[in-house]
């Protein structure tokens, strides 16, 4: 969501928050204290940094208002630009400037000099999102022992100040990704501080041909101003920014700020209990399933054993992880029809029922959107006379909802009746063969009090509205439903991923967002080579998103070769390995993540519509929405709110700070809250500083950040 020209105003319809901070440049007792709004200044030259640090913003719901210096339109950067005078009170109009390098104006520019002076008046720090490593920033040229060059695939390293301060939550390492050996993805200056320089270094890249270490994030304090000094070029999807996101937010915002972010990771487990068709290696479709023409092999469902539940209650607790178990009773009770009357794996899951979360989906998982016309490859939907789609009648879908939940709660099934996932995220559209939802499915699950609707979120992204119900949208992982062997997983990926003449498909050529392999995988190797590093990598690039929709894989996946667990592995391991214990990984249920994107959402609008004040008066914020839109906010550990009965913790910790949504309290129309006295910020200073001069030249950006190099093969 786009806010550029974002402008926060007071309602009269609105509820106040206020914070208790200490502000920054405190004037003496005789005047009054400076309104420092809460809101960011981006000044951008149309490069990829300063997108990315727009984009953090957009995403934690921060408010900033951008300045695009390529436009003809744009505002000039004066005195009157930052800052007014409010009720007889000086008012700076933004909380930080982030610049696409350390002067985008040109030497001498009237408005770096009004900027200048404005960060020290009132004490408002500057990030250089991409800039070269020069004496005018506190750094040493590159050739005195430095470094200019690519880092593609460098390991650069929090240094201890870093972790001391803004990057506190990382373990230390900032590994740079390298995704393609023909294609640049990275550039910096790898520079020491300059001698005399009161410059920190936060985030040390190595020197090739040598031990030495140089910057690339850091802080440089001169003439009363603070900079944060990036040497290096980024988008924002490389990891390597991901990682150091939140720490140039918080440092450019002094830890206190609108918005908030986790890094978010959830996985369900589809069609426990039932059974999933397999892929047949030689026929190159599914038998049994829609994708194979009607009598076409053989069906061989694979199915968890009581081993597979119990190994899978084993990881889940030896990764301190809690997985979603999207369950089908009929699937348990079609097993025991067949096999005896008895049924080892629904006796194990449900023994070990405590272990997991547990979401309704659907007695034994028809395909509850139109009636399929399953004769032909694609299936259609079937019509009515009239010519219009078949629907599934409301009651056959209200049954499905009902057995389930009632075989649940029969096997004491810890459930959230609210809950739901269709089988096949059925019900909902689905192009091209039903273009819209059933429209017995809404009056359905107001029949059943479900609100959170599992949906899938490579066809339906955006958080909508069905009936009563609001989606959650998953991430599906490349882990195949109809693969319980790595062998079957390999043969459907090259089939899916390789050209005609490799033996493929040949769909790797012709769909949109499809990329083919250079050529079909080892069948040995090619999935613990390649395909769980993909799947990896593409998974950790949700986490490191504030991206709070869970993935899904299925029961099948934990069966047999037990081919999900690598990748999951391979994700909490990745993980673990960046991140330090203050932020862990945030595992949410269904109910939760939607509640998480629906606040999102109202957030988001109350600020595109300029119905949100914000700023900072003394050690006072003040923050105004529209009544019954929740706040959020980022605040140093510690705060604690002020209720009619006394105080109580704000938020949740965090990756060092505490965060999370407000809303005034009982016979409350504001909030206050108090930061500890350790946490107040540094007085600022005054008076007037003096331009810097502007870069030589346009800095160098490879391709791979202006065009993000994706992992592997796209889906």
């Amino acid at each position: 969501m786009n806010r550029t020209f974002r402008r926060a105003a007071l309602t009269t319809a609105s509820a106040a928050l206020t914070l208790s901070l200490t502000a920054p440049g405190q004037a003496a007792a005789a005047a009054p204290a400076p309104r420092i709004d809460l809101k960011v200044l981006v000044i951008t030259d149309g490069g990829p940094a300063t997108a990315a640090i727009a984009a953090e913003l957009d995403v934690a719901g921060t408010p900033f208002t951008t300045v695009d210096l390529n436009s003809s339109g744009r505002p000039t950067i004066n005195a009157a630009f930052l800052a007014d005078t409010v009720d007889g009170r000086p008012r700076a109009k933004y909380q930080a400037v982030v610049l696409p390098n350390d002067n985008p104006f040109g030497a001498g520019s009237a408005e770096m000099a009004a900027l200048a002076a404005y960060e020290k008046n009132f004490a408002v720090p500057q990030v250089d999102a991409y800039t070269y490593a020069r004496p005018e920033v506190g750094l040493d040229y590159p050739v005195n022992g430095g470094y200019s060059g690519s880092l593609d695939g460098a390991r650069a390293e929090v240094t201890a100040a870093g972790k001391a301060g803004p990057f506190g939550y990382l373990d230390g390492a900032v590994p740079f990704e390298d995704n393609s050996p023909s294609v640049g993805e990275s550039y910096g200056f790898v520079a020491k501080p300059l001698a005399g320089a009161d410059f920190t270094s936060y985030v040390e890249a190595p020197v090739p041909g040598g031990q030495d270490r140089g910057s690339i994030v850091g802080e440089y304090r001169h003439d009363g101003r603070r900079e944060l000094v990036v040497s290096f070029v980024y988008n924002q999807y490389q990891q390597q920014y991901r990682l150091l996101a939140r720490g140039i937010v918080n440092w450019m915002t002094q830890g206190v700020h609108l918005g908030a972010g986790r890094n978010y990771f959830a996985v369900h487990v589809d069609d426990v209990f039932g059974a999933d068709d397999r892929w047949d290696t030689e026929l190159n479709c599914t038998p049994g399933d829609v994708d194979c023409r009607p009598g076409q092999g053989e069906p061989d469902p694979i199915r968890m054993t009581a081993a597979d539940a119990q190994y899978a209650a084993m990881w889940s607790g030896a990764k301190n992880f809690t997985l979603d178990m999207v369950y089908n009773g009929g699937g348990s009770e079609l097993f025991k029809e067949e096999n005896g009357g008895t049924d080892a794996l629904g006796q194990q899951l449900i023994a070990d029922r405590g272990r997991y979360r547990w979401v309704n989906h659907t007695y034994n998982h028809p395909f509850l959107g139109c009636e399929q016309n399953v004769s032909v490859v694609p299936w259609v939907c079937a019509k009515n006379t009239d010519g219009s789609i078949k629907y599934v009648s409301r009651a056959t879908i209200n049954a499905q909802i009902r057995d389930n939940r009632a075989w649940g709660q029969r096997a004491g099934l810890p459930l959230q009746n609210d809950e739901l996932v269709t089988g096949e995220h059925s019900g909902l559209k689905v192009l091209p063969q039903q273009p819209d939802d059933n429209p017995n499915l809404g009056p359905a699950l107001n029949d059943n009090g479900v609100r959170w609707l599992g949906s899938d979120n490579s066809r339906d992204r955006d958080q909508r509205k069905v009936g009563p119900s609001l989606t959650v949208p998953r991430f599906p992982m490349n882990v195949f439903y109809n693969a319980g062997r790595t062998v079957e997983q390999i043969d459907e990926y090259n089939w899916m991923y390789t050209r005609k003449a490799d033996g493929g498909s040949g769909i790797c050529e012709t769909a949109a967002n499809s990329t083919c392999l250079e050529e079909p995988l080892d069948t040995v190797t090619g999935y613990r080579d390649y395909i769980v590093p993909l799947e990896t990598r593409v998974a950790m690039s949700h986490v490191l998103a504030n991206d709070p929709r869970p993935h899904f894989i299925h029961q099948s996946n934990l069966a047999e070769d037990r081919i999900a667990y690598p990748v999951l592995d391979g994700i909490l391991t990745a993980y673990r390995d960046l991140y330090a214990d203050n932020a862990p990984v945030v595992n949410l249920r269904q109910r939760d993540i939607g509640a998480e994107l629906r606040d999102r959402e109202a957030w988001n609008a109350a600020l595109d519509a300029g119905k949100v004040t914000a700023y900072r008066i003394g050690d006072t914020v003040t923050v105004q929405a529209p009544s019954g839109v929740k706040a959020t906010a980022t605040m140093p550990a510690g705060t604690r709110q002020t209720t009619l009965l006394g105080t109580s913790p704000f938020g949740t910790p965090y990756a060092g700070s505490v965060s999370g949504w407000a809303a005034p309290g009982l016979l409350q129309n504001q909030i206050s809250l108090k930061l500890p006295t350790a946490a107040t910020a540094a007085a600022g200073t005054t008076g007037a500083a003096a331009p810097v001069a502007a870069p030589a030249r346009e800095l160098p950006t490879p391709k791979g950040v202006r065009e993000h190099v994706p992992y592997g093969v796209t889906r």
